[in-house]
């Protein structure tokens, strides 16, 4: 029986990405489509290239039927999220885009997003979706707050070292730089093509909220709060997130250490990958995928060692890890419709 799909806040870029994913796959039917400003329309008027027949027109969140839902993306704004979810039926199963739920201290919310948890009670159920380290819960989860994108380009190379212990937890340093995509499709200066093209920006510099999502996973890969250097950058191309990370190795340990532990975590794994020794990830290694593909090299400092990691923003930073969920949580095969290959170049 096919999965009768419903996508909050459609008309965004994972919103669209979504789609692309499941159009094809066997076990979704795409049934339901919002998007308050473009209500009415249908996607081919939106997004040309989602000129696809028995797509539903666009419709206000507000007209949504949930008895005729039994998988809902949500893919609206932090902030109004968890009010809208908390109103969905308890038969639908919900894997929220958003930032609304990844954070279980409600507090930490509050403090990193400038207004209290308006769900403190869902927050108690919601399952973190970084779908290699936590596949068992997500399974069994009703509500999963899928990942940040550079959380999860972070955590991936990261928790299984801090748990074997192998590496310091007192002097990580995430250098992140993400596609242009991540920052959303409404109409910003500073991401006009004249303001970002042919350079390079810091930005959010010791505020990223994604921070906090970073740390919480760390800390409990490692059992002792973890504290990250994290700084976001954005780059001039439409997808795609490389994170280079800066780590002391451990007493005793070397970085070959660091990759027969990161081979034997994922050796099992289809969508997280090591490079070959010498080869550097670079974001058109993974584009269009669901791959996060990680690299480890010795720094010419003693001591030291640096993780290089990539994947596209979009999909296993987003819509693509999102489907991955929605596959474990009714029973399908993780890899359905998940097995692109990159585009190149």
């Amino acid at each position: 029986m096919k999965q009768r799909i419903a996508i909050l806040g459609a008309s965004g870029y994972t919103g669209a990405e979504l789609i692309r994913l499941l159009l094809p796959h066997p076990h979704a039917e795409i049934v339901t489509l919002t998007a308050d400003s473009q209500a009415g329309k249908s996607m081919r008027e939106v997004y040309p290239h989602l000129d696809c027949a028995g797509l539903p027109n666009l419709i206000p969140l507000s007209a949504v039927d949930y008895h005729g839902i039994d998988v809902v993306f949500c893919c609206l704004p932090h902030g109004t999220t968890q009010q809208v979810i908390a109103e969905i039926p308890r038969h639908v199963k919900v894997i929220d885009l958003s930032a609304d739920f990844r954070l279980a201290d409600t507090d930490a919310y509050a403090q990193w997003y400038g207004h209290a948890h308006f769900a403190p009670e869902l927050q108690k159920e919601a399952v973190y979706g970084l779908t290699e380290l936590n596949r068992n819960k997500i399974k069994n989860a009703r509500l999963v707050a899928n990942p940040g994108c550079y959380p999860t380009s972070a955590q991936l190379p990261l928790m299984p070292l801090l748990k074997e212990k192998l590496i310091e937890a007192d002097n990580i340093i995430i250098d992140a730089k993400s596609g242009m995509t991540g920052a959303g499709r409404a109409a910003k200066q500073t991401v006009l093509f004249t303001e970002i093209n042919e350079g390079v920006d810091a930005y959010s510099i010791s505020a990223h909220r994604h921070a906090p999502e970073i740390e919480q996973g760390l800390t409990l890969a490692y059992g002792k709060q973890v504290i990250v250097n994290f700084t976001p950058h954005h780059m001039p191309m439409n997808r795609g997130i490389l994170s280079t990370i800066y780590v002391s190795l451990a007493k005793g340990k070397r970085p070959e250490d660091l990759v027969a532990c990161l081979a034997n975590a994922y050796q099992n794994e289809y969508f997280v990958r090591l490079t070959a020794k010498g080869v550097a990830p670079a974001t058109h290694m993974v584009r269009g995928t669901n791959v996060c593909l990680i690299g480890v090299f010795a720094d010419r400092l003693p001591g030291r060692a640096i993780l290089v990691s990539v994947m596209d923003n979009l999909v296993k930073g987003a819509s693509g890890q999102a489907v991955q969920n929605m596959n474990l949580m009714c029973g399908f095969p993780e890899k359905t419709a998940l097995e692109q290959t990159a585009l190149f170049p």
